[in-house]
Order: C-alpha cells, then structure tokens, then sequence
C-alpha cells in the first residue's frame, strides 16, 4: 500500500526504502550531500528528514526561513524544502534571498491546495519545482529528483557557457595577436620603402608609451596608444616613392603630398580598428599642431585628442633625432631644447614636460 502524508500530525508513517535510482545521484560530487528542509511544524520535518536520509542526504531541519538562510551562510546545499507560509520569513521571502544567494540551490516549495497559485508563482522567482499537501512519499522523491536534474542542467549550462566564454576569449586574444604581427608587418613593409626611418614606427611606439606611463594614463590608453604609434604612418603607403625617398627639403607640393598620410591610413585602418578609436586617432591627428596649424583637421589644444597628443611629441623626437640622408640626427639635448621651444605652438606644454620627465628619470633614451 502506497504511504501517504495525510496531515502534518501523522509522524508515525512508514517510509519506504529508497528508489533503484536515488536523488543524491544528482549532487555533484565535489558538493555536500545536504538539504535544508524548512518548516514550522515539527512532526511534517521529521517526516521529510526519514525520507532524505533513507536516501543518502544530510538533512538539516530549521523551523523559519531566518533559521535557513543562518544555516545555509554556515554551510550552502544544494537542495532546500521550504514550506511556503512560515511566521516570520515566509517561504516567498526565503526564495527570494536563496536565489540571490545561492542560485546554484535547488528550492522546492511546499504549500497546502489554496496556495498552489502562489507556488505556481515561486516558480516564475526561480523555484525548481513545487508540492502540496498532503503528498505522497513516492512523490517527495520524483519532485527531488526532477528539482535536482533542473539544476543539474542550470550548473552544466553555466559551466558550458563558461569555458566556451573562456575559449572565445582566447581565440580573440590570437585573432588580435595576429591581426597586430599583420599590422606591424605591413609597418615594416612600409619603412623598407624609406631606409631612413626604418624602426622609426617601433621607437614612437615605445616613446609614446613611456610619455603615457608619465602621465598616469590607465592600462587600455597605453595599449591604444602604443598600437597607434606602430601605425600612425601607415598611410605613407600612398606616397609617392621619389617624394618619400628624396635626399633633400620637401617643395611646398611634395610637403602637401606627404601630409596626405595621417587620413590616407585612417581611412584605410578604420574598418579594422573600430574597436581602437583611440589608435585611429593617433594615426589621423599625429600631425596636428596645438596652435591649430597641423593637417589633416586644423584642430587646436584640447581638441587634439590626448594620444594624439603624446603621439605628435613622440614622432617629432624620434625624426629630430634620426639620421637623414641631407642631416645629421640631432643630441638628445638639441632635440628637448627643439621640443621646448615649440611647447604651446606645435605641442602641448603639458605633453613636453612629461616627455622630459620620462627623459629624466631613463623612460626615454636614445638607443
């Protein structure tokens, strides 16, 4: 004869040995065999504590929701039996806090009849499954186990979507490795063209970067920053090859022609570097002026964007200070005092002043 919970009062039930296939089987293994069973009235907590631990479960017993939540912060498990009306803090209230909690514990509701609406409810707050009363034993059981295999599938989902967050990571992580040894190999392609700035692309990089430690700029700026100094003259590759190679001063036409370069390598490194726009900046504004004189915008101070900014003394150090075909490279002292002298017009104060102080303190020297 099947056993059946007929009243709160009936303590003295049979229960029946455990299924074939117990509940406790979908407990993960690195997690405690444990249920938080919650009610006020003793006699339906002994009941249900025989049953879970016929089956394989630690049974804690509380008598409030209070008394859960306390024994849930000493010791979290994954499956919690909470009846629905509790003085106090009501099986709603628990939920609601087991759920914020603990999201990965399995909450089953127990509510009389006239409540089946209000656990219908629980469901919809992220309760597993419910059960009425009176129930039958054999019935606490399948509820349990549909309740644990419903979490299984949540914790097993979370899991997937964890590691498959971690492997997309990665793979973003070599697509961008690749896609910046691309970049700077097409930078190196380019300086081949113009012997005399070979590695100039690396050196404003690495200059440009140490300005930015000076000024306190966070991690993601620095990294901008130093991928728009290996690429802030990529657009030279629309340049004529006499004009860029020529062994002496620029005609105002051949000036005109290579400063065509700044936008020329936005345009191209825009659809490929939208996730970069401080890089995009640093290759269309590197030749603005403070003063609002410089190509290709005509910008002026504050305007220019900050990486620009650092970017425009960085590039303007390393040419005064490489060796030209028609001029000698400039001492580290020519070329700060060259700096200095054009703060406020072509640069910003404040950007030559951290330049010098990276200068000072060995952030920055000649190679």
């Amino acid at each position: 004869m099947t056993s059946r919970l007929v009243s709160p009062s009936a303590a003295s039930i049979a229960v029946p040995p455990p299924l074939a296939q117990p509940a406790l089987s979908l407990v993960g293994s690195g997690e405690p065999r444990r249920v938080v069973i919650v009610d006020d009235e003793p006699r339906l907590r002994q009941v249900l504590v025989r049953l879970m631990t016929r089956d394989g479960f630690e049974c804690v017993e509380v008598a409030d929701g209070h008394a859960a939540v306390a024994a849930m912060t000493d010791q979290p498990a994954p499956l919690l039996l909470s009846d629905l009306r509790m003085p106090g803090m009501d099986g709603v209230e628990l939920l609601r806090q087991v759920r914020e909690r603990w999201p990965d514990t399995a909450v089953v509701m127990i509510t009389a009849v006239a409540d089946v609406e209000v656990a219908v409810g629980c469901l919809a707050l992220g309760a597993m499954d419910y059960l009425t009363k009176p129930f039958h034993l054999e019935e606490v059981r399948a509820r349990v186990r549909q309740a644990l295999e419903k979490r299984q599938l949540v914790v097993e989902n979370r899991t997937y979507q964890r590691q498959l967050e971690v492997r997309v990571a990665e793979q973003a992580r070599r697509l961008e490795t690749l896609f910046l040894a691309s970049m700077q190999s097409l930078a190196d392609a380019l300086e081949v063209k113009d012997p005399y700035t070979r590695g100039h692309s690396v050196r404003v990089s690495r200059y440009a970067a140490a300005i930015g430690r000076t000024l306190g700029v966070d991690a993601p700026v620095l990294a901008q920053l130093e991928l728009g100094g290996h690429l802030h003259d990529i657009g030279k590759i629309g340049v004529r090859e006499q004009v860029l190679n020529k062994p002496g001063p620029l005609s105002d036409e051949e000036y005109a022609h290579i400063m065509t370069h700044p936008e020329i390598g936005w345009r191209l490194l825009s659809p490929l570097l939208a996730e970069a726009p401080m890089a995009l900046n640093v290759v269309r504004s590197h030749h603005e002026r403070f003063d609002g004189s410089g190509m290709p915008d005509g910008l002026v101070g504050d305007a220019i964007p900050l990486e620009a900014r650092i970017a425009a003394v960085a590039d303007s150090f390393d040419a005064m200070t490489s060796q030209r075909p028609y001029r000698s490279g400039l001492t580290m002292e020519a070329a700060r005092a060259e700096l200095q002298r054009c703060a406020g017009t072509q640069y910003d104060p404040l950007i030559v002043s951290a330049f010098d102080r990276a200068v000072q303190t060995g952030a920055i020297a000649l190679a």
